[in-house]
């Protein structure tokens, strides 16, 4: 409902949003409808969407699978450095990809992570480094919003069902985890979407090579620094698409949630 006075509060919000709407008309000056089903059809294009589908699946899925615990544990434990580890969650947020991509180089560069390549598997320039790049940029954010998630449910469900006989891990995946189960698929949405268009860590750690480690934001840099205003375009277009259609996703997922 619209409220007396909220016309000034509604055009700041009215200016941002045309701030964006400019640089997406923008795109329409150089667009090209046949150079469009060309690239978009172009084995190079296909690559690399699939190593951006492939890749930010997974980071999703492990950044996921590990963030579950490791928020339950943040927002019903108090325990030592607590507060060291809160800290530690906000890096992703603090510090750019670029950085993270260099902190992860520097690691494998270690003697350790020497090590680790040599015996278990191989990060820089390969394709599992897109995934490794992508999971570092995308775990703290997951452990942030789904700890928000189980915040939100009130702690006497679980207590209720302990006084029935249930263990802690029968409550935690009887109660809890049914009731956080739409705010953890919301989560496991939005790192998927943070990680499809990761491009600084990414081109860090496994490189930009064509067929092999080039993801879709990593050849939308290429094709800017050549000069391909017109291929450019086309990428920014398809990424938009698969970034609303993921937004839309999760707004869907909201509204029955509500």
């Amino acid at each position: 409902m619209r409220k007396k006075g909220a016309s000034g509060y509604i055009a700041f919000a009215m200016g941002i949003g045309l701030v964006y709407i400019v640089l997406i008309l923008s795109l329409l000056w150089f667009f090209q409808a046949d150079k469009f089903v060309q690239i978009l059809t172009s084995e190079r294009t296909l690559s690399a969407l699939k190593l951006s589908f492939i890749g930010a699946t997974l980071a999703a899925v492990i950044s996921t699978v590990v963030a579950i615990p490791a928020a339950y544990a943040l927002s019903r434990y108090t325990f030592w450095f607590k507060g060291v580890l809160d800290v530690l969650l906000e890096i992703p947020m603090i510090v750019s990809p670029a950085a993270l991509g260099a902190m992860i180089l520097v690691f494998v560069n270690t003697d350790y992570g020497v090590q680790f390549q040599s015996k278990v598997f191989q990060i820089v320039f390969s394709p599992t480094g897109i995934v490794v790049a992508q999971l570092v940029t995308v775990m703290g954010i997951s452990v942030r919003l789904i700890k928000a998630v189980i915040d939100e449910i009130p702690q006497r469900y679980e207590q209720i069902s302990r006084t029935l006989g249930a263990t802690q891990w029968v409550s935690f995946k009887t109660v809890t985890l049914p009731l956080a189960a739409k705010g953890i698929l919301a989560s496991f949405i939005l790192a998927w979407a943070k990680a499809f268009g990761e491009f600084g860590a990414t081109i860090t750690v496994a490189g930009a090579m064509p067929l092999k480690t080039e993801t879709l934001p990593t050849s939308i840099f290429l094709r800017l620094s050549s000069a391909d205003i017109e291929g450019t375009v086309v990428l920014i277009l398809i990424i938009i698409s698969i970034g609303v259609l993921a937004l839309a996703a999760l707004r869907l997922l909201k509204k029955k949630r509500t």
